[in-house]
């Protein structure tokens, strides 16, 4: 995050933290691929895995994030059946938002890239607040989160 070296989202290398996805049948469209309306649902299983274990209610009361922005680049039809990876990682901070990269892969091949804006804000008054210290920090030195990825996948993308 610290140097100005584009992030290539559709490159598996880019990630270390992996939730793997289950494509429904019901995922399918009437030209036998996933539909383009699938993939913020996939994504979101990703972003929640990924940002989910940042916030401990007990360190951090009160304090929630929200989505903002989220914008996705459909690079190659997918099928199914099959288990999308999804790839997660830290792009920006700022000081109230995080903007965090995913790559949403299918047997090893990228099918799609998507950007999500995340704020930080209070759920009694629904102010934004700055994003706090202590998670700033652990964002700033892992990006990546490699050392929260232990998922299922082993913090390796399953093919």
């Amino acid at each position: 995050m610290t140097d100005d070296k584009p992030i290539d989202l559709a490159d598996a290398a880019s990630f270390a933290f992996w939730t793997p996805v289950t494509i429904r049948y019901c995922d399918q469209d009437d030209l036998g691929h996933v539909n383009n309306c699938s993939y913020p649902e996939f994504l979101e299983v990703g972003r929640v895995a990924f940002l989910g274990g940042l916030l401990d209610a007990e360190v951090h009361p009160g304090i929630d994030f929200i989505l903002a922005r989220i914008a996705i680049d459909f690079v190659k039809e997918a099928h199914f059946p099959g288990v999308m990876q999804i790839g997660a990682r830290v792009l920006r901070l700022g000081t109230k938002s995080m903007t965090t990269g995913y790559g949403v892969f299918l047997d090893g091949s990228c099918r799609a890239t998507a950007e999500c804006v995340n704020i930080y804000f209070r759920k009694d008054t629904r102010e934004t607040i700055e994003i706090p210290s202590d998670i700033r920090t652990q964002l700033e030195a892992d990006p990546m989160q490699r050392a929260r990825a232990t998922g299922a996948s082993g913090g390796k993308m399953n093919r």
